[in-house]
């Protein structure tokens, strides 16, 4: 406790003069039940070191669903001027854009129960999954640099989905200047065979049930009407490419120190600036692994509407399957914010953090300008996730970020000694818990036991005004790589 200052019931401030070196403070959104598991971990001092980085402002933050990662904590969040900052791969972290989307149905659970078996099968089956799982896209090397270019546009463009899906979409399901130039050969390698799978670890398909709305007018705006309504919550990334482009640029800006002269307390937090020749190529290839990312959650969106009108039946329009939102967690964005009163552009950090702009920002559609961007938050696949929305006071305290799902209490080694995969599928099963996965084992590692209860942490970020509360929903059936 000796680091940190309470401020108030939701925020902890790491003073400044903690470590010789920190430009700024930070400032850790937590409950005080929460500060023992989160002292129990290294994040703290990863939060204190990030404040080190050459043209951070305001503060470094971590949200209530902070753990340990590489550089940067998961859950951190800290914006460097483009003018005189840098950019940090560390920041991001090696799933870039790894992200949720959500679809809502006009189906209920009393309707969906009965067939759970025969739907999480087709699910299982329409969407590749696990470790090393290849996608069934393919798409011929003389279309790879337009899917890194174009995103979600791409598989739009070649029939998997509507506009309607990009409109609610961060940035549209593309962010503008990718370069696949950018991006390596063994990026490309790893990548192109995945394209159009979810993965392993803690990535996911859920079909879930509303519980509780706690807005209906924002609720009603997503398109989510009463308690019992199926929800699809989707959870992946940019699989072996994202991974890759981390790991090459993570070498280059580790030269970049040395040849920038920067001084840093971890080597993990290596950076170069955001306007030099290796900050300007890390992200024209970070932007092509978020527009990959886009693109792979775009076609499974396809492939379980695909699922449902097949176990269901009826048109796409009869089982509801419209697109609430997608958002990404691991992202460094150019974003223009008010620093000290002025308007300054920042690259906008989030590894493990989720954009939650308030209403009427340019940046939503008009579908959400008045209520505000929608923000996913899934929680463990045993308990329930959250949807909430942006608000003026995060963009006034947190570059317009909040939390973006439980955060590890165990790590995965910890929990595969703790449980046992296939106590882990028993015990959901009789709490009518559908599971589907190639790996059981596995399932030890994302057991409830080894995350924080995600209504802990919205609690908190209610609390402190960052978001707000919109729905819970509880899950049905779950698919694991």
């Amino acid at each position: 406790m000796d680091m940190l200052r309470k401020i108030d019931d939701y925020r902890w401030e790491i003073p400044v003069d903690y470590k010789p070196g920190m430009r700024v403070p930070g400032v850790v959104y937590a409950s005080e039940a929460m500060l023992e598991s989160i002292l129990n971990d290294e994040a703290l001092e990863q939060v204190a070191n990030v404040a080190f980085l050459p043209g951070i402002v305001g503060r470094s933050l971590a949200m209530p669903d902070i753990h340990w990662g590489y550089g940067f904590p998961i859950g951190g969040v800290a914006a460097t001027r483009v003018s005189d900052g840098v950019v940090s791969p560390g920041g991001v972290g090696y799933d870039i854009n790894c992200g949720v989307r959500l679809l809502q149905t006009n189906l209920t659970k009393s309707e969906v129960a009965p067939r759970m078996a025969s739907l999480m099968e087709r699910l299982f089956r329409n969407v590749p999954s696990g470790v090393g799982s290849e996608g069934k896209l393919h798409p011929p090397k003389t279309e790879i640099t337009r899917l890194l270019i174009e995103g979600a546009h791409w598989a739009v463009r070649h029939g998997f989905g509507t506009q309607d899906d990009l409109d609610a979409t961060e940035d549209g399901g593309r962010i503008e200047g990718a370069d696949p130039s950018a991006v390596s050969e063994r990026a490309m390698a790893r990548g192109l065979p995945q394209a159009g799978s979810l993965g392993s670890g803690n990535h996911f398909i859920e079909v879930q049930s509303v519980t509780d709305i706690y807005d209906s007018t924002a609720a009603s705006a997503m398109g989510i009407s009463e308690k019992g309504q199926v929800l699809i919550l989707i959870h992946t990334g940019s699989r072996g490419l994202g991974h890759q482009v981390c790991t090459d640029y993570l070498k280059t800006m580790e030269r970049a120190v040395t040849r920038y002269g920067i001084d840093l307390p971890d080597r993990q937090l290596a950076c170069a600036p955001v306007d030099s020749p290796e900050g300007r190529q890390y992200l024209a290839a970070m932007r092509c692994a978020a527009n990959f990312a886009w693109c792979n959650r775009q076609h499974i969106a396809h492939w379980v509407r695909e699922a449902f009108r097949e176990v269901f039946g009826g048109s796409e329009n009869d089982r509801g399957l419209r697109q609430v939102y997608d958002v990404a967690h691991n992202i460094a964005k150019i974003e223009t914010h008010l620093v000290d009163g002025r308007r300054t552009v920042l690259c906008v950090h989030r590894k493990g953090a989720t954009r939650a702009f308030p209403p009427g920002d340019s940046a939503l559609s008009a579908r959400y300008a008045a209520i505000g961007q929608p923000v996913l938050i899934p929680g463990d696949m045993g308990r329930y996730s959250y949807v909430a929305v942006g608000t003026e006071r995060a963009m006034q305290e947190t570059f317009g970020s909040t939390c973006h799902g439980a955060g590890r209490l165990l790590s995965r080694s910890a929990a595969r000694k703790s449980m046992r995969g296939d106590e882990v599928e028993a015990d959901l099963r009789r709490r009518h818990i559908h599971v589907r996965t190639g790996d059981v084992p596995a399932l030890a590692e994302e057991a409830s036991p080894a995350y924080k209860d995600v209504a802990d942490v919205v609690d908190v970020v209610q609390g402190a005004g960052i978001c707000r509360k919109v729905a819970r929903a509880e899950p049905l059936g779950v698919i694991k790589g």
